[in-house]
């Protein structure tokens, strides 16, 4: 026989449960959408620093960005938006930072997803 405490205790962990799977299946539930991130990343002016198909930046201190893994460019903006209020995590650039704070985690993964799919100069070493 179930004691009431035990059936209790069952709940809540099926409860718990079913709330973690919801949260992780929220989390992936947004598939990334390039044509957005190009509009995205227009409409932010990314160009002006990065270059032409944010692949030939103005100055030697931006980085290529054409290319690079989507999940890389997914962090780097999340770090910007973080800034130096975490210092384990954040990024510290003024001007990154200005840029990423209107945005969502899903217009950072389109606009990440954008990048990827650009052609660039980006070398991996073998």
């Amino acid at each position: 026989m179930i004691k009431p405490r035990q059936a209790l205790h069952t709940v809540f962990k099926a409860a718990a449960a079913t709330a973690v799977i919801g949260l992780a299946t929220a989390s992936v539930a947004h598939a990334a959408d390039a044509g957005n991130g190009k509009v995205l990343a227009d409409s932010h002016n990314c160009a002006a620093c990065h270059g032409v198909n944010l692949n030939k930046p103005v100055s030697p201190e931006y980085p290529k960005l054409a290319g690079q893994h989507s999940d890389y460019v997914f962090w780097a903006l999340r770090q910007y938006q973080m800034g130096t209020g975490n210092p384990h995590f954040g990024r510290n650039n003024a001007i990154m930072q200005a840029q990423v704070q209107s945005l969502s985690p899903s217009d950072m993964k389109d606009i990440a997803a954008y990048i990827e799919s650009l052609d660039g100069d980006l070398v991996q070493k073998k």
